[in-house]
C-alpha cells in the first residue's frame, strides 16, 4: 500500500530538518545538471563539436543525474547510520556516469571554443557524483581524492588546448566547487545527524524517569516486605519449636504472625495507593521541571498553597497534568505549554462552581482533532494520533469525582486539554 505524502505542516520538526537537509542536497545536485544541460547546447558546441558528442554529451548528463540522485539518496542514509557501507554496486554506477560526462565535456573543449566556461562544465559534471561520495568517506579520504582528482585534471586538462595559465586557473575553479560541495553537503548531513541524537536523547530520558519510577516502586516493596517477611519466618519457625514443646506460647507467636501479615498487607496497600494516586502539586511542578528540560517553554498558573481539594481530586487532575505532560513530549513538536488551574464560577444560581484545569501546547501536527466536546473522536494532547487510552483513562478518573474531559484544538494552532470538576465535590478554601 502507497503511503501518502505528508504536507509541511502535517510533519514534525524533526522530519522537517530531515526534509529540507535532503531536498537541498538534491537541489544542489539537479542544479549542476540543469546548467551543465545548458552549456552542452551553446552555439560553439553545436557547431564545433562532433556530430555523435553533441548527441551523447546530454544523454550522459542526464544519466549522471539520475545516478548520482540514487547514490545521493544512499549515502545520507549510510552517513546518518554510522557504520553502514554501502556496496560497489551502489558506488560504481555513479562514479562511472560522473567520469563520462567529465570526459565528454573535455573531448567537447578540445573541439570547441570554450573559452571560461571549462570549469564551470567541469565543475557541473562532478557535482552529482561528490554530493554523495563526500558522505560514504572519513574526511581525510576524501581530501586525498580531491587531491588526487587535482593531479588528474592537471594532465588531463592541457590536452585541450589549454595553456598552463589556463589549466592551473581551471584546475583551482573545479577544485574550489567540488570542495566547497563537500564541506556543505557534509555539514548539512551532520547538523541533521545532531538532530536526530538529541530526539533519541529525550527518548532515553523518558525511558529513564519510567524505570527511575519503577526502580522506586520496586525499593519501597523491598524496605516493607523484606524486613516484615523475615520477622514472620523467624516468629514462624519459634512457633514450630514451642508447638513441638506443646507451649501455649505457640498461639501467641503465631497470633503475632497473623498481625505482622495482615499490617504487611495494609502497607503494601498503601505503597501501590500512593504510587497510583497523583498530588497535583507534585505533577505541576514535575510537569514544568521535565518540559524545561526538554527544551519546552512551560508556564504554570496555579493558585498554589491556596487551592485545598480532596485528595481524589487532586488525584484526577494530577493525572491528567501527567498524561497530557506525557503526550507532549511523545507525540507533539512543542515550544510552548501553559498548564493553568483556576475557579470557574457558574453563569446560573443553581449552577455548580467548578475547578478548571487546563493544558494547552503548541507544535500540533496537522489531523488534530476538531470539534468541541468530549467525544471518543477526539486525539491525544498534542499528538496529531487518534484516540488512545490516555484519554478513556482519564474520563473515567474525572467521571469518578463528577468531572468531565474535553480535548481538542485551541486557538492560534495549539491543542487544548480542559478538565473540569464541580466545586460541589471539590471545597476550594481561599
Amino acid at each position: 500500500m502507497k503511503r501518502p505524502v505528508k504536507s509541511w505542516n502535517g510533519r514534525s520538526g524533526l522530519a522537517k530538518v530531515d526534509l529540507y537537509t535532503r531536498v537541498t542536497a538534491y537541489m544542489l545536485l539537479w542544479a549542476a545538471v540543469f546548467v551543465l544541460g545548458l552549456l552542452l547546447l551553446i552555439r560553439p558546441i553545436r557547431h564545433e563539436a562532433p556530430l555523435l558528442l553533441v548527441v551523447v554529451a546530454p544523454l550522459l548528463n542526464l544519466a549522471n543525474g539520475v545516478l548520482s540522485h540514487r547514490f545521493l539518496r544512499r549515502a545520507m542514509d549510510a552517513y546518518l547510520k554510522p557504520g553502514t557501507v554501502l556496496p560497489p554496486r551502489e558506488v560504481l554506477p555513479a562514479a562511472a556516469a560522473g567520469a563520462a560526462t567529465a570526459g565528454a565535456v573535455l573531448l567537447e573543449a578540445a573541439t570547441a571554443d570554450l573559452t571560461g566556461l571549462l570549469p564551470g562544465m567541469l565543475g557541473a559534471a562532478l557535482v552529482p557524483f561528490l554530493a554523495g561520495h563526500c558522505l560514504i568517506l572519513p574526511g581525510r579520504i576524501v581530501a586525498l581524492h580531491q587531491a588526487l582528482l587535482a593531479g588528474v585534471l592537471l594532465l588531463l586538462v592541457p590536452l585541450t588546448g589549454r595553456d598552463t595559465e589556463q589549466s592551473l586557473a581551471s584546475v583551482a575553479t573545479v577544485l574550489f566547487i567540488t570542495g566547497w560541495l563537500a564541506v556543505t553537503v557534509r555539514l548539512s548531513l551532520w547538523v541533521l545527524g545532531v538532530v536526530f541524537e538529541l530526539r533519541e536523547a529525550r527518548d532515553v530520558q523518558a525511558r529513564l524517569a519510567v524505570a527511575e519510577e519503577r526502580l522506586r516502586f520496586g525499593r519501597d516493596l523491598h524496605d516493607i516486605l523484606g524486613r516484615n517477611l523475615s520477622v514472620i519466618a523467624l516468629k514462624s519457625e519459634l512457633a514450630v519449636q514451642l508447638a513441638r514443646r506443646e507451649r501455649p506460647e505457640a498461639v501467641d507467636q503465631m497470633i503475632e504472625v497473623q498481625r505482622i501479615a495482615q499490617e504487611s498487607q495494609r502497607e503494601v496497600r498503601d505503597v501501590v495507593r500512593g504510587y497510583r494516586e497523583a498530588d497535583l502539586r507534585v505533577e505541576l511542578e514535575g510537569a514544568r521541571g521535565v518540559l524545561d528540560a526538554a527544551g519546552i517553554d512551560c508556564a504554570v498558573d496555579s493558585p498554589g498553597p491556596a487551592l485545598d481539594l480532596p485528595d481524589e481530586v487532586q488525584a484526577a487532575l494530577g493525572w491528567v497534568v501527567r498524561e497530557a505532560t506525557t503526550n507532549v513530549l511523545r507525540h507533539g513538536d512543542a515550544r510552548r505549554c501553559a498548564i493553568a488551574v483556576r475557579k470557574e464560577k457558574g453563569k446560573k444560581e443553581k449552577e455548580e462552581n467548578m475547578v478548571l484545569l487546563t493544558v494547552e501546547n503548541d507544535g500540533v501536527r496537522a489531523g488534530a482533532g476538531g470539534g468541541g466536546g468530549s467525544g471518543e473522536g477526539r486525539r491525544d494532547a498534542g499528538s496529531g494520533t487518534g484516540t488512545g487510552t490516555g484519554l478513556v483513562g482519564l474520563r473515567e478518573r474525572l467521571a469518578a469525582v463528577g468531572g468531565t474531559l474535553d480535548a481538542g484544538p485551541g486557538d492560534g494552532g495549539t491543542f487544548l486539554v480542559t478538565a473540569r470538576i464541580p466545586v460541589a465535590r471539590a471545597e476550594v478554601r481561599r
